[in-house]
């Protein structure tokens, strides 16, 4: 198993294609990948956001990339500390630019103050009880302003700072901060890595109004188990949701 190579190396850009994490998943099935691949695309046509929502951004504007990674020594029943780690390490690459007011929303979206900066689709490959490997998608609005009126509530870096920047640079310094916290999940205790990912999440502590099939209820945002539940205060104690919609 070749896991030598920094998460960012060999680091490929794609001129267009689907999606990012499709073409990641057709490299790694015909055995094309190593630990470490990274694929950027200038235009998806049909990029993936989280629950089968699609990913719209404009040509060579922003950060389109998905990375392989072999995680078998994560078990299945704790794959979600790739996505704690993989959130963590998208939120320290935003604070230098951003500085303030950046956090993750459960599951996976990353957040300035009210508006989405970005979000993350984690894709993975399990044999048994071996995760073989996990194609890790990051989309982050980099330089576009313009944006579909059907998103809600969008933002970009050059929004938020008034600059433009080079997104291949961009990429690549995301590519080390993912290495960073990658060789943290390696040498941390899950617990640690989890209680710095609820650190940062959005809305912590804080009364927030959800829907669940066709209950509408608020409840208190306290943190996200290991598993990958939202854990929600409500009238009855500590409730976890694996799947829940905000409103």
């Amino acid at each position: 198993m070749q896991r030598e190579n920094r998460i960012g190396t060999p680091f490929f850009e794609l001129s267009e294609v689907d999606s990012s994490n499709n073409y990641a998943m057709r490299q790694v099935q015909a055995h094309l990948a190593v630990h470490g691949s990274v694929w950027f695309a200038h235009y998806q046509k049909a990029g993936k956001g989280q629950r089968g929502k699609v990913w719209n951004a404009e040509h060579s504007q922003n950060i389109m990339m998905s990375a392989a990674i072999e995680p078998s020594i994560i078990s299945v029943d704790e794959q979600f500390v790739i996505n704690a780690a993989v959130a963590l390490a998208c939120n320290d690459f935003l604070i230098k630019y951003a500085v303030d007011e950046i956090s993750i929303k459960w599951p996976n979206d990353l957040y300035w103050k009210d508006r989405k900066a970005g979000g993350i689709l984690i894709e993975n490959v399990v044999s048994g009880e071996i995760l073989k490997w996990s194609i890790i998608g990051i989309g982050i609005n980099i330089n576009q302003t313009l944006f579909p009126t059907a998103l809600k509530n969008p933002v970009s870096l050059k929004q938020i700072t008034g600059s433009t920047f080079n997104v291949i640079d961009m990429a690549k310094e995301l590519c080390d901060h993912l290495e960073v916290r990658w060789q943290q999940t390696l040498q941390m205790s899950n617990d640690e890595l989890m209680k710095e990912y609820c650190s940062h999440l959005y809305k912590r502590d804080e009364q927030v109004t959800f829907k669940n099939s066709n209950e509408i209820f608020t409840a208190i945002v306290r943190g996200v188990t290991r598993r990958g539940e939202l854990l929600l205060e409500k009238k009855e104690g500590i409730v976890a949701y694996s799947s829940i919609e905000w409103l």
